[in-house]
């Protein structure tokens, strides 16, 4: 193979997996990084709604996931800044009908409400919990929401986080998951319903669209959400 030929379908398998070739890698480098599995993540600017009582690991696991593989992610809350902190709350899952409740860590926000604009995000993430309650209350937060929608931007949402897409009026003709006792919401919104598994540890994807029941489904979720961003993913799911 020519070297003019090599180049060429080394520079096409490096796009492919994500590797940037500004960074003055000489065609030995890329055969050894493609070799070993290793790809540059194209960093993305990601904002993640929160609230009061948002769910303690819903918040905090993808948060830490999404900047383990180097994104950045804003969290942010109305009427609050970057500094000020939401309560959390932690659901669980221990036989009775439905979940329980107990108090959660407190969790620090990043950025400030008020500064936020959305076309300066490439994704957006909805968290669970008591949050989405009342956050589908605030104009803004709808609004904010409909930009992500409208764009066809990544929107990850879990367990509750799908009751501000219902109320945001972004669901119709899509399929979805969320906390199984959100599926009427979904349907009125005209969301076409996917079941969860038993375990609650499934992740569905609709396009941009990708939605989870409950952490349990973190692995899943997150694993999804991150190939809809184009970050390399390792491997196959269990």
């Amino acid at each position: 193979m020519t070297d003019r030929r090599r180049t060429s379908r080394l520079g096409t398998m490096a796009a492919k997996h994500g590797i940037e070739q500004n960074r003055g890698y000489s065609n030995r480098d890329l055969e050894q990084i493609l070799q070993s599995g290793r790809a540059t993540v194209t960093v993305k600017k990601i904002l993640m709604l929160v609230g009061d009582f948002v769910e303690d690991y819903e918040a905090m696991v993808p948060f830490q996931m999404l900047q383990l593989v180097g994104h950045e992610v804003d969290v942010v809350c109305p009427d609050k800044v970057a500094g000020d902190k939401v309560a959390t709350a932690i659901h669980d899952f221990e036989g009775e009908q439905t979940y329980s409740e107990k108090r959660g860590h407190n969790f620090a926000l990043n950025a400030d409400f008020d500064k936020v604009r959305p076309e300066d995000y490439d994704a957006l993430v909805i968290p669970g919990g008591r949050a989405p309650e009342y956050l589908r209350l605030n104009p803004r937060v709808i609004e904010i929401v409909r930009h992500f929608a409208a764009g066809d931007k990544p929107i990850a949402a879990i367990c509750h986080g799908p009751q501000l897409l219902a109320a945001a009026g972004v669901l119709a003709g899509r399929t979805c998951t969320a906390y199984p006792a959100v599926w009427p919401e979904l349907q009125a919104a005209s969301a076409e319903w996917i079941e969860p598994s038993a375990g609650l540890d499934s992740a569905h994807v609709d396009g941009n669209l990708v939605t989870a029941p409950a952490w349990p489904a973190h692995a899943a979720w997150m694993r999804a959400f991150l190939e809809v961003l184009g970050t390399p993913v390792a491997g196959q799911p269990r």
